[in-house]
């Protein structure tokens, strides 16, 4: 780790990536800029567990700017870009991640975060909540609380908030109509495939790809699987999203039929062992699955494992599992998220939306800390509006405005 954050070169080329983000992150720079007129974080220790990527880096340098003193650890230990790790460290960030870290060394990093004493936490997945509230050495610590940035940790954070054990308010991100619609849909969509024609280099369309869940993410995938000429059919678990799938255009069956058909197989629902041994079994030679969900527990890599006889890599984030019969399953990325592992993460287009959330989540937080329960909270209208006038102002674009008459009919009950 030292050698990376020391490395001047890196740094050089993570300054660059940052420029590049920056370019093309009008919104969060917008809301940056409206932010530091009115937000003070200075002097305010601010702990972040993010996928620490160039679009990332855009948001820990505007908190700096807004005063902050941020303790920065990875979401994901092969997600972390070494280059931006190493830029961060030169502006003055105290970071600890680096690409291809340990299981355990991914939770120190977190720990290390967490040492800091960090009054607000702003996380992706919930690793470095759920170890504020689960280790002793954190549990007496006090925050003022935190954000949320995935389906996968608001679901984690759900179940701790029933357990009548969440000890501070969180705002949960993800469930901005700024961050689902834009970022879980489109970002996920667009650089799921960037991850898996990286790694694989092969033609989508006239495969069958099947793509299991269909939240905002599943949705965003199957489009761009559409996109690119691919059959695509759909798994679900839930009754109406697999009818909202049906009336979208796509062929919906059960897993253990699809698996017989499927080329390409795409992971989305935060679910353990969606695609498992049972399914292996039916799978066509030269198979290729990959996950787009947070935690690598979609597929069942070591029940893949089990039922092979060589495990190996054949290409950069492409490993070949060959089963007793000779058929070959290719696995993408070790079935982490193969937008990360794979390439560089979402469009810094949507994630300025997301990442503008986080900001006004975050400052919001640390405003009105005292007067929120401990629960986890929705993104308030008021920071949801303001991310997507920003957004469009970004964009250059103009919208209408009611006409007085019009203001008077909406809020009256009379035609």
């Amino acid at each position: 780790m030292t050698s990376i954050i020391a490395d001047a070169t890196l740094a050089g080329r993570g300054k660059g990536s940052y420029d590049w983000a920056y370019k093309h992150m009008g919104t969060l720079s917008k809301t940056i800029d409206t932010a530091s007129s009115q937000v003070n974080f200075h002097g305010v220790k601010i702990g972040v567990c993010l996928h620490i990527t160039k679009e990332t880096s855009v948001l820990v340098m505007g908190l700096k700017r807004l005063g902050a003193d941020v303790y920065l650890a990875g979401a994901n230990p092969l997600s972390t870009q070494n280059e931006i790790a190493a830029f961060l460290a030169s502006e003055g960030i105290t970071v600890y991640a680096w690409r291809g870290q340990s299981s355990s060394e991914y939770q120190e990093c977190i720990r290390n975060v967490l040492r800091g004493s960090p009054k607000i936490i702003i996380d992706d997945g919930s690793d470095c909540h759920i170890t504020a509230h689960d280790e002793k050495e954190f549990v007496t610590q006090e925050y003022f609380g935190g954000t949320e940035e995935t389906t996968t940790g608001v679901v984690r954070l759900r179940a701790l908030e029933a357990s009548g054990k969440l000890k501070y308010p969180i705002i949960a991100v993800n469930n901005a109509y700024t961050k689902q619609l834009f970022d879980n849909r489109y970002g996920t969509g667009q650089s799921t495939f960037d991850g898996i024609l990286r790694a694989t280099s092969l033609l989508i369309a006239g495969k069958r790809v099947v793509v299991s869940g269909y939240g905002w993410v599943g949705k965003g995938i199957a489009m761009r699987a559409r996109g690119l000429g691919a059959l695509v059919s759909v798994t679900e678990i839930d009754p109406v999203r697999a009818l909202e799938a049906r009336m979208d255009g796509y062929d919906i069956r059960p897993m253990g039929e699809l698996s017989r058909e499927g080329d390409l197989f795409i992971t989305a629902t935060g679910q353990k062992h969606v695609i498992s041994k049972e399914h292996f079994a039916k799978m066509k030679n030269g198979a290729i699955l990959a996950n787009a969900g947070h935690f690598d527990i979609e597929i069942d890599v070591s029940g893949l494992e089990i039922i092979s006889k060589e495990r190996k890599t054949v290409r950069n984030h492409v490993e070949k599992f060959t089963l007793d019969d000779e058929r070959a399953i290719y696995l993408i990325a070790s079935g982490r998220i193969v937008n990360l592992v794979a390439a560089e993460g979402h469009p810094p287009e949507v994630m300025a939306l997301s990442f503008s959330n986080q900001l006004l989540a975050a400052a919001r937080i640390f405003e009105k800390h005292e007067e929120f329960q401990n629960k986890l909270i929705d993104v308030p209208t008021d920071i949801d509006e303001l991310v997507a006038n920003n957004a469009l102002e970004a964009m250059n674009i103009r919208i209408d405005s009611p006409t007085e008459e019009q203001r008077a009919y909406g809020g009256s009950w009379r035609l």
